[in-house]
């Protein structure tokens, strides 16, 4: 493929392999005194001796990496600049198909055609001085997006901006999330990404991007056309720039990262990279030398090797460092912390090695806690200093609004409100034995993956015919309720309960504690159509669509203002709320008024309570009144003598104002003052929020 560099004097060599390093791995300036000569390091420790090839204008050339470190091959090589594509392969032998095997710490990957090549790019740029928000948890609202689907249908947005870094960060868009009520928006992931074999053969494309080719490199297909012509450094300018335009209007940005597995797949498909330079390192294996999977995906990155450990530790300072990211999802976050057998451990070199890194450490941690081995499921467990991805308050809160609506709607019965009130309160018993509280509870009723909201009130099944696996694939589990006909209809009393179901969901979601994630799209009634997978389908079946019908604006509006009232709620309290038991107070109480009973909470007809949250030292109480049942409720509203029997001062009584109900009757009673100890009606199978 290439041609051997030229004939170099013995002097220059000598003077070459005196400024060679095996550190920092990948290309970098070989030093003050090197000429222009970069270094080039790659772990390779199962290969005897490894060439770079480079193409420097129109000619590819090679050159040996002579010197070899602790497994590291590495050299200092010339005409090898910035924008020049590269890739490494054993000395004497033969490159198959074009493939060089990519560089780990590529800077940039790019598509030849589906050749794919390292390219060096030369850090640097102008941050103008914008920096972090640095969000605090406890005002923390996620918003989890993808940048093509997020703006690829907006038509306020520019044609040649959609579906793009640029266009994410345009005005529009950047007006619409702070109108929201956002704090944050986590993509979906932005590392180079590959299309599985088996997608490609079906025509169709890995949306998603849970495919990572390389750590360090942006998806280069989310840059404009503009700035992929340009150049990779335009690409990484494209990238910082948005995240810069985020930053200046207060928006954090974290990126959903996938270090648990990389696009190699399986033994017998194709190698890019890591499987040529040292797949006994870079990979776990069993007994008999063959993959241990737990991520389901062909292969299992191997965090319990140092050089394995390093690559992520490097990936996730560079995207802080060079980026100005804030924070990383971590998908399948189990596997990254297994041991040598097999096990997840806690303390294990990799969240040892976080909580011990001056820049990662700072950094917002969230873990997705499982993966498909076993033991797999550990929502809890992680250690200080990390948020989990909360599954029981999903299952908690679609099993109350929906799976127990569809068995009362049909002559059974539902659950006790007991399951969905410690979802409100934080999830305590689920985080307190790793020694964190609510704010470790990142809460979510949907995620990309499984259905949308409007979906979960539309779908009792599954409908993934398009994906090309005759309706096999994703979770056939989904606590979901159609209220009587599958899919689209024109009934308007099914639509309205279908409404009121949403919105039920998205307000316990917004007043939990903890913090709450949107998915995209679900603020605006986006439907998929049944399909609770759409990972390969890059159309509009996954993209956000913003022509909306009466009911969707009513589920935006809605949505708007239960984050209004969770801002506001927050900013008056003190600002170790909700962390500290002792700075807050979560008092519960009957339909009557009085506190819950422990036959009331464990009875499964017993399916209305009445939340006040607050702080001694706070201005504002919030009361939150759930009614799960098919009938509307009359209650009594917290005595002034119940709420002194439980400590709180009752002077003169309170008045409780309503400022939402996800009720039929909003617009209507919204605003309406209620006695402490006095009557009050909540709509059937509702919720009602009072400002006290």
């Amino acid at each position: 493929m290439a041609e051997p560099q030229e004939k170099i004097p013995a002097e220059l060599r000598l003077r070459r392999d005196h400024l060679s390093r095996p550190f920092p791995l990948g290309v970098s300036d070989a030093g003050i005194d090197a000429g222009g000569l970069v270094n080039v390091a790659v772990f390779a420790p199962e290969l005897k001796a490894v060439d770079v090839h480079f193409k420097a204008g129109e000619r590819w050339s090679s050159a040996p990496l002579t010197e070899l470190t602790d497994g590291v091959h590495h050299g200092v090589v010339s005409g090898l600049g910035e924008g020049s594509r590269y890739g490494f392969w054993p000395r004497g032998g033969q490159v198959r198909h074009g493939q060089l095997l990519v560089d780990p710490y590529a800077r940039a990957i790019t598509d030849d055609g589906g050749t794919f090549h390292s390219v060096f790019v030369e850090p640097g740029f102008d941050w103008d001085g914008a920096r972090p928000p640095q969000v605090p948890w406890r005002d923390t609202v996620i918003y989890e997006c993808h940048v093509k689907g997020q703006t690829m249908l907006h038509p306020q947005i520019p044609a040649e901006l959609r579906g793009t870094y640029a266009g994410l960060a345009h005005p529009v868009m950047i007006d619409y999330l702070l109108n929201l009520g956002i704090t944050s928006v986590q993509l979906l992931p932005v590392h180079f990404h590959l299309d599985e074999p088996h997608l490609q053969e079906l025509g169709l494309s890995n949306y998603w991007g849970y495919n990572t080719l390389g750590f360090f490199a942006p998806h280069e297909e989310y840059a404009t056309t503009a700035s992929r012509r340009a150049g990779p450094k335009a690409v990484h300018d494209e990238f910082k720039t948005m995240v810069k335009t985020l930053h200046e209007a207060g928006l954090e940005v974290i990126l959903d990262v996938v270090y648990n597995h990389t696009a190699e797949g399986g033994k017998h498909q194709r190698t890019y990279s890591y499987r040529g330079l040292a797949d006994h390192a870079y990979y776990r294996h069993d007994a008999h030398g063959n993959y241990l999977d737990t991520t389901g995906c062909g292969n299992t990155l191997n965090l319990n090797e140092p050089r394995v450990l390093q690559l992520v530790m490097d990936s996730l300072r560079y995207w802080i460092e060079e980026f100005h990211i804030d924070g990383f999802r971590f998908d399948l976050a189990v596997s990254l912390a297994r041991d040598e057998n097999n096990h997840f451990d806690p303390n294990h070199p990799f969240l040892a090695a976080i909580a011990a890194d001056p820049v990662v450490s700072r950094a917002k941690l969230i873990s997705e806690p499982w993966d498909v081995g076993p033991g797999g499921w550990q929502t809890g467990n992680f250690p200080q200093g990390w948020a989990d991805w909360n599954d029981r308050f999903r299952d908690a809160a679609r099993s109350f609004w929906l799976e127990d609506a569809n068995a009362l709607n049909h002559g059974g019965s539902g659950s006790s409100v007991a399951r969905l009130a410690s979802c409100l309160a934080g999830s305590a018993e689920v985080f307190a034995g790793s020694g964190r509280g609510p704010l470790a509870s990142i809460n979510f009723v949907t995620a990309h993956d499984g259905f949308t909201l409007a979906d979960l009130t539309s779908f009792d099944r599954k409908h993934n015919e398009d994906n090309g696996e005759e309706n096999r694939d994703g979770t056939n589990h989904n606590r979901s309720y159609n209220h009587g006909v599958e899919g689209a209809t024109g009934d308007s009393a099914l639509l309205d309960a279908r409404a009121r179901a949403a919105r039920n969901l998205m307000a316990t979601l917004l007043l939990s504690l903890g913090v709450p994630m949107i998915t995209a799209g679900d603020e605006l009634g986006k439907t998929q159509h049944g399909n609770n997978n759409v990972y390969c389908q890059d159309n509009e079946l996954s993209w956000l669509h913003w022509l909306l019908d009466d009911r969707q604006e009513q589920l935006l509006r809605t949505t708007r203002r239960l984050l209004r009232i969770r801002k506001v709620f927050l900013a008056n309290q003190p600002y170790g709320y909700p962390a500290t038991e002792h700075g807050s107070y979560l008092l519960w109480f009957n339909e009557s008024g009085e506190p819950m009973t422990q036959d009331q909470w464990t009875n499964p007809s017993s399916r209305t309570v009445q939340l006040l949250m607050g702080s001694p030292s706070g201005t504002i109480d919030g009361l939150v009144v759930l009614n799960g049942r098919l009938e509307p409720r009359k209650i009594m509203m917290p005595s002034s003598a119940a709420l002194r029997d439980f400590g709180v001062a009752e002077n003169h009584g309170r008045t409780f104002e309503l400022l939402l109900t996800t009720s039929d009757y909003d617009e209507r009673r919204r605003g309406a003052r209620i006695g402490s100890g006095e009557r009050e009606i909540i709509g059937a199978n509702s919720i009602s929020i009072y400002r006290a």
